[in-house]
């Protein structure tokens, strides 16, 4: 695979290094950082590196752990055993990426622990399979900590079995860079918008409870770029994502209004 085929992603710092050192060494990998801030495009950047299937989880309270490991169905009048995504990526030799982990039921994530170990085995109860993870097999979950309560962490018996990476949101160069890299905009354009964005995560801890994301300034670009207008991209792709209060998102579009004029 060329190099200009791989899902657009500028590195932060040394993930990347990690990211293969992990792999090469058969370590599951645990990545915090705030929403939007590049985790899961970093996910599908190493994938297509490695030329690795991925299988990707958006995790949820209902989530079981037949939805990860499989479970029989009846199709014309026969039972038979269907792979969650989990047992596939084990059976092929991928990359198994679960998304906001800490979102799905405690008991659900007890499956990844011998998966997680130096084990590296998945246990399929309802076929009485074992399965031995190949080389190839990755393990790897994220979540935001800075939105998770206390009983929505990671148990720490969990936690410590990954090898963790701690992703934030880019510097303002880099930044720059992504939103130019990912939308074509205009380095001016860029500029004025990671300004703007400074200035709303400035805001977080008073009045948000998420920071304008790295890819809500991308969704602004994009539409900047095709012709609407600045301020109403503004309000529709970065404020509004932000805020279901009238009176705070007002606030913020004051702070568009100062960037781009009303």
């Amino acid at each position: 695979m060329k190099m200009s085929e791989l899902p657009f992603y500028k590195p932060h710092g040394n993930e990347i290094e990690l990211f293969e050192h992990a792999y090469r060494n058969r370590l599951p990998l645990l990545i915090k950082g705030p929403t939007g801030c590049g985790k899961t495009r970093f996910i599908s950047h190493m994938a297509a590196k490695l030329k690795l299937p991925l299988y990707t989880v958006a995790c949820h309270d209902d989530l079981t752990a037949a939805d990860l490991v499989g479970r029989h169905l009846i199709g014309d009048g026969v039972t038979y055993w269907n792979d969650g995504p989990l047992t596939r990526a084990v059976r092929e030799g991928g990359i198994c990426y679960l998304d906001e982990v800490v979102e799905a039921r405690k008991d659900t994530t007890v499956v990844l622990h011998p998966l997680s170990d130096d084990r590296r085995i998945l246990p399929i109860e309802r076929t009485g399979e074992i399965l031995d993870a190949p080389p190839e097999f990755m393990l790897v979950v994220s979540y935001n900590p800075g939105y998770q309560n206390f009983l929505k962490g990671m148990k720490p018996s969990t936690r410590q079995r990954f090898v963790s990476l701690r992703f934030n949101f880019p510097g303002a160069e880099l930044e720059q860079q992504i939103v130019i890299g990912e939308t074509g905009a205009d380095a001016m354009l860029a500029k004025c918008l990671v300004n703007l964005a400074g200035s709303l995560r400035a805001l977080k801890e008073h009045d948000l409870e998420e920071a304008a994301s790295t890819r809500l300034l991308v969704y602004t670009a994009t539409l900047i770029g095709s012709g609407f207008d600045p301020v109403e991209a503004c309000r529709a792709a970065l404020v509004e994502p932000l805020t279901d209060d009238e009176e705070t998102a007002e606030a913020l579009m004051e702070i568009v209004y100062a960037t781009f004029g009303k």
